[in-house]
């Protein structure tokens, strides 16, 4: 079967007018009502009161962080973490006997929506070679099944080892630990899909591929920028940060191709005011880009800003920090004479007096902040956005002081602790020399695969075996056919996982379930009652401790199964007692302390009420380039890869919806209702291509003389700019090609795919 291309759920789709505020009395009651469907009300209140408190679990949806000062007893979260806690903390269950009443074929039949509401996976399962359905196996048989399969690999690099963000720290820690010792860097993982992008022009020009603010530093802003990021839906409590930077007297311009109900108006669902009152107006200017028009807007606003330089000499640009911290200052003068403004405007898509008004407030301010999400970083130009927001930042010397820096917000809740545990295709030389040193082994130098060369590696039958820890591999992946068939060549797949996904149903030729414990849950293990460790996207480390009952006794931690699993592949090989680490975590800490810079105390500082931070050279202008300082950059304006008849397509998230996980059919904010597989257009274009809301229409992406086809998708008039187009994720990954990924980082470009649009 053919995932991607099922017919729609429901043809009794529903269009409303998209709303205008974020928040309040439906935020309250659609977290309820997830709640109530998933484990009952009181459990599920009771749950929540745990939830992001200094004693308590962290969200396992997005890592936008908790406040350093007081916290809200109440209701330290979101909707969206709401709906996350309800799915991990749901009652259902799927056990040996689900299976045999469901073959995988059976299974493959479903929606990914409808896997999802199965329950928690209690037990582990095999699919052995031409079975249909999975079967139960003992722990013990699984990890020997596992070794077995890799330690008979010619290389160990014919393995491939993904990782998703939501692996605690040590986690992640232990499994590169393994992964290296068993002698590969192929150490995949979400972020290559995400926020590479990020991670690469920020190194490049400020040397630490992490973003410079605090949640404080929100609040103090004259001016946040919120450039391809939809909050409301993504990072919800992002929310009441720009609501205080409001209430402060800041000011918000939103750059997004699509109007968000999020950054339009804000009703904080515990403050009454809100309520009666309306909430907070958010945005003072919108700009409403093209999509990948965000080039061609900063060069815009940049002419500018020198413009008014020249009127106003030493009071728009920062000359004394660009003088004493920056590099290519003279370059970059040199490059933007080279472009017309109205020729940037046109580009950019943006009316011109919303340039204007968006440049005034970056001439008039100094303390500016730019957040951004994947609307920047999944571009064939993704590396290029970073670097242009860093141009603004630095002409005001915007970065390495309150209320001022940069603001990648990233997805998974531990995808940057993960990085910074070494969960990286491209390891730096100095942490393997610690690695080697502390654990006396010589670990593997060349790089490893990153998620594109992964799947390309599987597809020519170079990696033979796949694991993953945690994610939904192929609804996450970019070009879904290709992605399938990857999977499907390898000899061994193996699953770590909580919920039944896409990735358990299309499969290798053995495949495993491996059911692990939820942040939530209890973790005990030989010592006791153990915590993990989590990096927010902030750069704060703090803790995590489960109090529910586990959904099943049959499941073990992820640092348990990795312990295990390595304990079965590795044997007496090396020293280390992997046994003696998964009792008791605090011996795994004081290793990630003997390796990794800013873990100093580890133990004792993580106890510490709302953790600690980790060192950021850039929060205190020390900026880690070969020569110390931050980089101006020159980029060029992005072409329109149109041909005739052709749109752009962008893939983005419903409001019930995180990541690849499907809460629901309802996107209530953009008032799209009971259909996942719907085209938004701009009603103009609907009409010159003949076709009427909620027709049914066949889509086909152009690369490179390929095309790929997603069928049955219903058109919804949308307010986006012409010539584009928008489709949700996972159903339009299948028209996302495998090799159209940003340079310099691989990211899929999944927010810039050709397509055009045939009537059913």
């Amino acid at each position: 079967m053919n995932p991607t291309n099922q017919p729609a759920e429901d043809k009794s789709l529903r269009i409303e007018s998209p709303k205008t505020v974020a928040g309040g009395i439906p935020a309250v009651f659609s977290s309820l009502k997830h709640l109530k469907e998933e484990l009952g009300p009181i459990a599920g209140l009771r749950a929540l009161l745990k939830m992001n408190q200094t004693d308590g679990f962290d969200c396992p949806g997005c890592a936008w962080p908790d406040p350093d000062d007081k916290r809200s007893v109440l209701a330290e979260y979101c909707e969206n973490g709401a709906k996350a806690l309800a799915e991990e903390a749901t009652s259902k269950r799927i056990d040996a006997a689900f299976f045999d009443r469901h073959s995988v074929e059976a299974l493959n039949q479903g929606t990914d929506y409808w896997l999802g509401k199965q329950g928690r996976l209690t037990q582990p399962m095999v699919l052995l070679p031409g079975k249909a359905h999975y079967e139960n196996i003992s722990w013990d048989d699984a990890f020997r099944l596992i070794a077995e399969e890799l330690n008979r690999l010619v290389s160990p690099d014919e393995a491939v080892f993904y990782t998703s963000g939501r692996t605690s720290n040590e986690a992640a820690f232990l499994y590169q630990l393994f992964v290296r010792m068993y002698g590969t860097n192929n150490l995949p993982d979400c972020s290559n899909m995400c926020h590479e992008s990020s991670g690469q022009g920020l190194s490049q020009t400020v040397g630490i591929g992490k973003g410079s603010v605090t949640l404080e530093d929100l609040y103090e802003a004259e001016v946040i920028m919120v450039v391809g990021q939809n909050p409301g839906t993504n990072h919800p409590r992002m929310l009441s940060a720009l609501q205080k930077c409001k209430q402060n007297g800041g000011k918000i311009i939103t750059v997004n191709p699509l109007p968000e109900a999020g950054l339009i108006s804000f009703q904080h669902p515990q403050h009454l005011g809100d309520i009666i009152g309306g909430g907070t107006a958010l945005t003072d200017v919108f700009c409403q880009v093209r999509v990948n028009g965000d080039i061609a807007l900063a060069k815009a606003l940049m002419k500018l800003m020198f413009e008014a330089e020249t009127q106003r000499p030493g009071e728009v640009l920062d000359h004394r920090f660009i003088e004493t911290y920056t590099e290519g200052f003279a370059a970059l003068s040199q490059d933007l004479k080279q472009y017309d403004f109205a020729q940037l405007v046109a580009k950019s898509g943006v009316a011109e007096e919303e340039i204007r008004a968006a440049a005034q407030l970056l001439i008039d301010h100094k303390k500016i902040i730019i957040c951004w999400a994947m609307g920047l970083t999944q571009h064939v130009n993704g590396v290029q956005n970073i670097k242009e927001m860093v141009n603004l930042l630095l002409l005001k010397g915007a970065i390495g002081k309150a209320g001022a820096g940069t603001c990648p917000v990233r997805g998974h809740s531990n995808v940057q602790g993960d990085r910074t545990m070494g969960i990286w295709e491209k390891p730096k030389a100095a942490f393997l020399d610690r690695l080697a040193e502390r654990f006396d082994f010589e670990p593997p130098r060349e790089h490893g695969l990153d998620t594109v060369y992964a799947i390309e590696a599987m597809l020519s039958g170079e990696a033979k075996v796949f694991i993953a820890m945690g994610g939904n591999f192929l609804s996450a992946s970019p070009d879904t056919q290709q992605t399938a068939q990857a999977l499907r060549n390898c000899n061994l797949t193996v699953q770590i996982s909580t919920k039944l996904n896409r990735s358990h149903l299309v499969h290798g030729k053995t495949a495993l379930i491996l059911p692990c414990l939820v942040r939530s849950e209890q973790d005990i293990q030989a010592t006791g009652q153990q915590f993990v460790s989590v990096e927010n996207s902030m750069g704060k480390v703090h803790q995590s401790t489960g109090d529910r009952t586990p959904a099943s006794a049959a499941l073990k931690s992820e640092p348990a199964i990795v312990a295990e699993l390595a304990q079965a592949v590795l044997g007496d090989k090396f020293s280390l007692d992997w046994q003696k680490l998964a009792g008791n975590y605090d011996l795994i800490r004081n290793l990630i302390e003997d390796c990794i810079p800013g873990f100093e105390n580890y133990n004792t500082r993580v106890r510490q009420k709302g953790g600690f931070y980790l060192p950021n050279g850039s929060r205190e202008r020390k900026f880690n380039t070969p020569d110390g300082k931050a980089h101006f950059s020159l980029t060029a304006v992005p072409q329109d890869p149109r041909g005739k008849g052709q749109y752009i397509m962008m893939t983005i998230r419903s409001h019930d919806q995180y990541n690849t996980t499907i809460y629901g059919l309802e996107d209530r904010y953009r008032g799209i209702f009971d259909d996942r597989r719907v085209i938004m257009m701009n009603p103009q274009d609907i009409v010159a291509a003949g076709l009427v809301a909620k027709q049914l229409v066949h889509l086909k992406s152009h690369y490179q003389g390929e095309e790929r086809v997603a069928r049955n998708f219903r058109v919804v008039p949308y307010n986006i700019p012409r010539y584009c187009t928008a489709t949700y994720f996972p159903e339009a990954n299948v028209l996302v090609p495998l090799k159209s990924r940003a340079k310099g980082s691989n990211t899929p470009a999944s927010k810039q795919v050709v397509i055009s649009i045939e009537a059913s």
